[in-house]
């Protein structure tokens, strides 16, 4: 009988066993296949103010006000790769010196602490695909690469003037649709995102994204085809527009927003 009794045992305990092991086995596919591929787990941002010379102020603003909500809400810069063409706070036309207005002349934008990764003639629309793609020269530091990966929420902000199908960078190049379009389809052949929101800010901004092909990208505009994007009053005191009216309602937006809110695009 205890012969039979161990057989019996024995019998039960290897089923079990292997019942378990085919059930963690089930449970792992279905995590790589399901979950593993989808989980969101960090936050980055591209701010590119585009625009040289003094009167484009609110173009240089429009990007710093973005970086400061993105800091306010809990971004560090090590994830915020942020281009800016002109140094608004340093221009001699500059009333108040050292210091950048958006929504208000109560909160100085340009404070200690700022980091500009790209600054004046290293903004270039060939950084620009740089850093999305990620094709650097070994020299660059990492604190000029965009670090992603594919569980990577990308939000890419540019502001600048533009037109059909291309956005001018320091009035002397020209970033096209069929630019982006490539780049963010080699960041998806390369893993660079999980979920990508484009973000522009220009005259007929919407054909800017017309020829993306990559999935899993969110595009806002200012403005449709033969439409312009405009400013948003003149203030006195600077002497120019501290906002162009899509940014500023965005930011308006955005100011609202707790660290921890669950608000979505959708509302």
């Amino acid at each position: 009988q205890s012969t039979w009794g161990n057989i019996l045992f024995f019998t039960f305990f290897f089923t079990f066993l292997l019942r378990m092991n085919f059930f963690v086995f089930v449970v792992l596919i279905y995590l790589f296949f399901h979950i593993g591929n989808t989980i969101h787990a960090n936050n980055f941002a591209v701010l590119v103010g585009a625009s040289k010379y003094w009167f484009n102020y609110r173009h240089t603003a429009g990007t710093l006000a973005m970086y400061h909500s993105l800091k306010r809400l809990g971004m560090p810069d090590s994830n915020i790769i942020l281009m800016l063409a002109e140094d608004s706070a340093c221009n001699p036309r500059n009333p108040r010196p050292a210091e950048v207005f958006s929504r208000s002349l109560d909160l100085n934008l340009y404070q200690d602490g700022i980091e500009v990764d790209y600054r004046g003639a290293e903004v270039t629309v060939e950084n620009l695909l740089r850093v999305l793609t990620g094709r650097h020269d070994p020299a660059v530091p990492q604190s000029q690469r965009l670090l992603t990966d594919e569980k990577s929420n990308v939000l890419v902000y540019i502001t600048g003037h533009g037109g059909d199908g291309f956005l001018k960078f320091q009035d002397k190049q020209q970033l096209t649709s069929q630019d982006l379009a490539d780049a963010f389809s080699q960041m998806h052949e390369q893993k660079r995102y999980h979920e990508v929101l484009f973000m522009i800010d220009t005259c007929q901004a919407s054909t800017m994204f017309e020829k993306f092909t990559a999935p899993s990208i969110v595009a806002i505009a200012s403005s449709l085809r033969a439409e312009n994007s405009y400013a948003y009053g003149v203030d006195n005191r600077i002497g120019l527009s501290l906002a162009d009216r899509f940014t500023l309602f965005t930011l308006n937006w955005l100011e609202t927003q707790p660290k921890n809110s669950n608000s979505t695009i959708g509302e």
